[in-house]
């Protein structure tokens, strides 16, 4: 009998570690295009129609070199519509040679260092009694909480982005898209 609690457990872990290993392989659709697996943060990004400005700031920030480089990285992606719903001119702003720093700082508060799945923050959350907080790469915290079934990030002004699609998961991290501009 024990043996065969011994062998069914072994093969539910087996399972659940090919299940896991099948979704991670699974190309998601993020702005009209397909996210591959295999490819690195900036090779899918480039192709989302969604996220055309935060590709421009990117380049603009030299961060091109960093997210193609091995991570990982968890990156939180807003859209467009996220860099438009700016006031007037930040964008502009932001993408001027004199404002790199400033740039590169807003951008680096979307990364945490390493591959965090939706599950684990949830179980994060879920640990923290409603809410979790990360360092990003620029320095500063994230603190992630649920609003019903959306999972949130709230930035260090107590503006809150909604994760819009989740676990895209690339060969250097995993993307998860949102719909704010997160402000350090």
């Amino acid at each position: 009998m024990r043996k065969s609690i011994k062998f069914t457990s072994l093969l539910v872990v087996a399972l659940m570690a090919t299940f896991s290993a099948i979704a991670q392989d699974k190309t998601v659709m993020v702005g009209g295009a397909e996210m591959y697996p295999s490819k690195n943060i900036i090779e899918n990004a480039v192709n989302s129609k969604d996220h055309t400005t935060l590709v421009a700031a990117v380049k603009a920030a030299g961060l091109v070199e960093t997210l193609s480089g091995a991570g990982p990285f968890t990156v939180f992606a807003p859209v467009n519509a996220a860099f438009a719903a700016l006031p007037a001119g930040t964008v502009d702003n932001l993408l001027k040679p004199e404002n790199k720093a400033m740039l590169t700082s807003v951008l680096t508060y979307h990364v945490i260092p390493g591959k965090i799945d939706s599950k684990s923050v949830m179980k994060m959350i879920e640990d923290g009694k409603g809410k979790t907080m990360a360092k990003t790469v620029q320095g500063a915290e994230l603190t992630f909480s649920m609003s019903g079934k959306d999972l949130m990030v709230t930035d260090s002004k107590g503006n809150k982005a909604k994760v819009t699609i989740a676990d895209v998961y690339q060969s250097n991290g995993v993307i998860h898209v949102v719909d704010k501009v997160l402000m350090p």
